[in-house]
């Protein structure tokens, strides 16, 4: 059970939304309740003209990377902008642990709107699975670019938006984020802290939390990139945080 709560940080791939062009890195550090720290994020967003590209790679610290035999994780999102959104054409998810890696790829067809999923397999570097599939839903966003957007997407108090994004097929690609009215700031503020220009949440449904869904409270900075997040309660071990190092 606890091998698979660590499974958790890969929900920790909230960053922020996006207002200057160039190259922008943001790092992140991950704790998890009793455990301490448990991994780090670094994430790259290169952006040039009409395009953008994000690069995100999750390194496991302490007892997790103990538990999950050193596994890695990268995360790579392409697209283009659309009225000072990121809208993604490309997105992939690539494991890698031991000998085996495994990767997910997503090829998204905005003209004719729908989704490709290729799913390959390697042990010892061969190849031994390879699949291809066509979604059920399609999507504009990725799991990166959702919350890149975030806050040019959603800044109404009080407003709760329903998003699809390619990489959660389990809950159809559904995440509602809401943000607080003034009546309701002050308990977000209790878990991310003073001074954010935006507070939210993202609803998620994933069997490592109680009730099999959970809240993702999310803060963002002044200069527009979350410097903090919170998962509260993972089952018994306490609060999920990530918070910005850099």
């Amino acid at each position: 059970m606890i091998r698979r709560i660590f499974i958790v940080y890969g929900l920790f791939l909230l960053l922020g939304s996006v207002a200057s062009a160039g190259v922008t890195q943001l790092n992140y550090k991950a704790t998890f309740g009793i455990f301490g720290t448990v991994g780090t994020i670094e994430n790259t967003l290169t952006q040039k003209g009409k395009t953008y590209e994000i690069d995100s790679t999750v390194e496991l610290a302490g007892l997790a990377k103990v538990l999950l035999s050193g596994q890695t994780e990268r995360y790579v999102s392409k697209g283009h902008m659309e009225k000072g959104l990121m809208v993604s054409d490309f997105y992939q998810m690539i494991t890698k642990k031991n000998d085996k890696v495994k990767s997910k790829e997503y090829h998204i067809n905005h003209q004719e709107k729908y989704v490709t999923k290729r799913h390959r397999k390697w042990l010892k570097g061969k190849l031994i699975e390879d699949r291809t599939e066509k979604l059920e839903f399609y999507a504009k966003d990725d799991l990166l670019t959702l919350y890149f957007n975030l806050g040019t997407a959603v800044d109404k108090k009080g407003e709760t938006r329903l998003f699809n994004a390619v990489g959660l097929e389990k809950q159809n690609g559904q995440v509602e984020i809401t943000v607080p009215d003034d009546t309701e700031v002050a308990a977000y503020k209790k878990d991310l802290g003073e001074g954010a220009s935006l507070y939210a949440k993202a609803l998620i449904h994933q069997k490592n939390f109680r009730k099999k869904k959970g809240d993702i409270l999310l803060g963002v900075g002044e200069d527009k990139f979350i410097y903090k997040s919170v998962i509260k309660d993972i089952l018994f071990y306490g609060d999920a945080q990530l918070v910005r190092v850099k």
